[in-house]
């Protein structure tokens, strides 16, 4: 499954254009969409954190294409989600913690350029500190995010609270 997610995600990163919640010009063969086409949107519960979908859909079966967003000092907090998920840093430097408790000094930095892996149901927070962050994640759907500790309230919020 690994294997499958992984060839998948590559493909896309080869044949997928840089689109928001648009679609591209499917007459070329090769569809490209310029960055500022990308439509971001607020999500409720991810507090300075803003989501764009670029390909696919991730609430459905099958490979999607997402950006994220991170403005200056906002973090999620502990969550998970069902599938693995690749992630390419687009720009600034992510910031990754593992585990069930939010513990933001001791995450670990992800420069520009950087991938990494989050695997299925793998309990971890991220987001950025000092600087805006934008990642690219792909996927395998349906996608969901299930916080570790719902009493504690949203999943994105700022360092500062």
């Amino acid at each position: 499954m690994r294997t499958r997610s992984l060839v998948a995600a590559l493909a896309c990163l080869v044949f997928v254009g840089l689109a928001g919640d648009i679609r591209a010009d499917q007459s070329r063969p090769f569809p490209v969409v310029a960055p500022e086409q990308i439509q971001w949107r607020d999500r409720p519960g991810f507090e300075g954190v803003q989501f764009a979908s670029i390909a696919g859909d991730p609430s459905k079966p099958g490979i999607y294409v997402i950006r994220v967003k991170f403005s200056p000092g906002h973090m999620t907090r502990p969550h998970f989600h069902p599938e693995d998920r690749h992630v390419v840093v687009l720009s600034g430097t992510w910031y990754m913690g593992e585990g069930d408790t939010f513990e933001p000094a001791k995450t670990i930095p992800v420069k520009a350029g950087s991938y990494a892996m989050h695997p299925a149901k793998a309990h971890h927070y991220d987001g950025a500190k000092d600087e805006q962050v934008i990642l690219q994640i792909i996927g395998y759907g349906p996608s969901g995010t299930t916080l570790v500790h719902p009493e504690q309230g949203e999943t994105g919020s700022s360092l500062t609270k």
